[in-house]
């Protein structure tokens, strides 16, 4: 179960430090994480930054580190400017350090991030004064064994383990077993092995359920079974998932959250389970999981009478709800619709009062 506590202020001499990671490919995100960074510099707070992200970004006074297993050392918060991708590039970072995630979402969706680009500065108010919480969450490591059982390789995920065909010509035949135990065989795409924090990621868009975080579980969905049953599974936190290959099969291939790839050898397989170690995430704003889901989805809250609501979801116009059946024009806005001021028409345009 995610637990969380608020985290102290460091005490001692050591001065407190935040590493910064940015998408550095766009500059309004580059120019973001300056203006934070001199106000972290201006409240005492050292600012670290990785040594391939520090020309672009050219902050005076900053630290400078590798990118490797040390950047977030003596770090309390890895502070993220971009989308879930440099996330989780540098969940891998603050990974084995007692250093907390935060994100600001400059991305799509943004599952991962904290807060939106409007409210940095409160969150900068609140590191400064220590006045956040940090959540740890359920990661998975991984075993690739051959077929004598023999461990060959590993990885470690925070949203999901895909289990995937090596040629996309070809059918991967799998056999899934939980704790040991055969449970079936199929032929398929791929399979998934996710975390509840990443069940609104890849296995989200294979058909999987969405889980909340703070659900202790593992995840076991297939893409594109070619069975009858091939439906997503949710198995205790501390069962161990195996997809197995068989020797006379496709070749298969592991992808831990898209970023880390292992080959998995003919005849092997792969052992998916509950990591020692949980990934810890800081967080500011009071908003649910559920409040997450509205925003992040677009999901109409308003209910079939179009009652009144200035909660979660009150941003989005009526039209966008598809069942009113609105004809859609050109530029994306449905007929008759008009855009609140402060909000993006359908063309992707901020519209002012």
């Amino acid at each position: 179960m995610s637990q969380t506590t608020t985290d102290p202020a460091s005490t001692g001499d050591e001065p407190r430090r935040v590493l910064l990671t940015v998408h550095t490919g766009r500059r309004d995100i580059v120019e973001l994480a300056r203006t934070s960074a001199a106000r972290l510099m201006s409240g005492g707070i050292t600012v670290r930054l990785l040594e391939d992200e520090a020309g672009e970004l050219g902050i005076e006074g900053a630290e400078v580190c590798c990118a490797d297993a040390d950047a977030a050392k003596g770090a309390e918060i890895v502070m993220v400017f971009g989308g879930d991708g440099t996330f989780l590039r540098a969940a891998e970072l603050a990974r084995y350090t007692d250093a907390a995630l935060m994100g600001v979402n400059l991305g799509r969706v943004g599952f991962l991030a904290e807060t939106e680009p409007e409210a940095v500065e409160e969150t900068l108010s609140a590191i400064e004064r220590c006045l956040y919480s940090v959540e740890e969450r359920l990661a998975l490591e991984v075993d690739v064994l051959d077929s004598a059982g023999t461990v060959v390789g590993g990885t470690w995920a925070l949203n999901e383990v895909s289990v995937e065909k090596a040629e996309r010509s070809r059918v991967l035949d799998v056999v899934l077993a939980i704790d040991g135990r055969p449970l079936t065989s199929f032929g398929c795409d791929g399979v998934l092995c996710a975390t509840p924090t990443g069940s609104t990621a890849y296995a989200f868009s294979a058909g999987g359920p969405v889980v909340w975080p703070d659900v202790e579980a593992l995840l076991l969905v297939p893409s594109n079974a070619h069975a009858l049953f091939g439906r997503p599974l949710v198995t205790s936190p501390n069962s161990v998932l195996t997809v197995a290959v068989p020797a006379d099969g496709n070749r298969a291939r592991v992808s831990a959250d898209g970023r880390r790839a292992v080959e998995v050898p003919d005849g092997g397989r792969v052992d998916v389970r509950r990591s020692a170690q949980p990934v810890r995430i800081a967080r500011v704003h009071a908003a649910t999981f559920g409040d997450r889901l509205v925003a992040k989805f677009g999901l109409p809250v308003r209910g079939f009478r179009d009652a009144r609501h200035a909660g979660p979801g009150h941003e989005l116009f009526t039209s966008r709800n598809v069942l009113n059946r609105d004809i859609v024009r050109g530029d994306g806005t449905a007929e008759g619709a008009v855009a609140p001021a402060g909000e993006v028409d359908g063309a992707g345009t901020r519209i002012d009062d």
